[in-house]
């Protein structure tokens, strides 16, 4: 990551951090008022190929002993009344201001990968993650509701790992490296625009 991303990261992370903390803790009490604890849903993320972190969301499912792997329809039934609100909303991505300013972060980059994807396909994260993780990219932009319309048809974690692994990950890969090879923050805040544009609506 270059020395003018970090700042960028920073600058913003702390901006919006300020602006947003009082809409951060309203959402937090409305996790705990209308569905208990915990109120945050921390996740291990891959960094690197190597080293782990934890990403922190609100939390919009119930909370389940044995839950892994991506979400697919196999967990729709899960999903808290408050939870769909913040995913519709995308709200529940706020925490992850937490992960920027730590550094584990960018606003833009590849979504962060699970430990499992890392370890099954070692090359291919091993290019996407020369970029720092992000809270959003080119591969969000462009394949996060197709992701969904082919996750949300499978009922078991087996179909979802299996659709995920198979139609997912090389296309977001793809994806991931363009991004790569075309990284700049004039870039980046297009993606950031492009992505706010999409939220809105």
């Amino acid at each position: 990551m270059s020395f003018g991303k970090r700042v960028f990261d920073i600058a913003l992370a702390l901006s919006l951090g300020l602006l947003l903390s009082p809409v951060i803790v309203i959402l937090a009490l409305l996790v705990l008022i209308r569905d208990g604890r915990p109120v945050f849903f921390l996740s291990e993320r891959m960094k690197t190929p190597e080293r782990g972190f934890r990403l922190v969301k609100f939390r919009t499912m119930t909370v389940s002993g044995s839950d892994s792997g991506v979400s697919g329809g196999d967990k729709v039934n899960r999903i808290t009344r408050s939870g769909r609100f913040l995913r519709r909303s995308r709200l529940d991505e706020l925490p992850q201001l937490w992960n920027i300013l730590k550094g584990d972060m960018s606003f833009v980059g590849p979504r962060p990968p699970l430990r499992l994807y890392v370890e099954r396909y070692p090359e291919l994260y091993g290019e996407v993650l020369r970029n720092k993780p992000g809270v959003t990219g080119l591969a969000t932009l462009i394949f996060h509701a197709h992701e969904a319309r082919l996750l949300t048809p499978c009922k078991t974690p087996e179909a979802t790992d299996a659709v995920y692994s198979r139609r997912c990950v090389p296309r977001k890969a793809r994806l991931d490296l363009l991004y790569q090879k075309n990284s700049n923050l004039c870039f980046d805040a297009k993606i950031l625009y492009l992505t706010l544009r999409k939220t809105l609506r």
